[in-house]
């Protein structure tokens, strides 16, 4: 495996990073952003995100047991709440879209949870770290790069 050292064109990388840092100031939950992107990077693989939005968890206090079962958080009932379950399995939805579509069950649970806007900065959210793991990942971008 081969890194690839240039990650994107500035201007790119630049509006990428204001849509991930719009969506995260919109749901205006800094720790639930950050379960909901690492359960994203989780799922599509990207060693690097993993590593960096690990490191922002934990200097936001998300606690070590929510971190560690948050790969299997459906079984994990006790450590995380209805909010918080309602938002990773709208994550998973669009982040694995083998149907083609958000099943409809998925998104009206996580609308009883999020106002209007904040559901649209959720999605924004899933879909700007869907983007940035599928470059990262394309790019074979190492874990390790991230400081705090």
């Amino acid at each position: 495996m081969t890194a690839r050292t240039q990650v994107l064109d500035r201007a790119v990388g630049q509006a990428m990073s204001a849509v991930s840092a719009a969506a995260k100031r919109g749901l205006g939950d800094p720790a639930l952003a950050e379960l909901v992107v690492i359960r994203a990077s989780q799922l599509n693989h990207c060693a690097f995100c993993l590593d960096m939005h690990l490191a922002v968890a934990r200097g936001l206090g998300v606690s070590e047991r929510q971190l560690d079962l948050l790969a299997a958080w459906e079984e994990a009932e006790d450590a995380f709440d209805e909010r918080e379950r309602a938002a990773l399995a709208l994550t998973e939805a669009i982040t694995v879209l083998t149907d083609g579509f958000v099943p409809d069950e998925v998104y009206e649970k996580a609308a009883k949870h999020f106002d209007e806007a904040r559901l649209a900065h959720l999605i924004a959210l899933v879909v700007a770290i869907n983007n940035w793991n599928r470059v990262m990942v394309s790019r074979r971008v190492p874990p390790g790069g991230y400081t705090p």
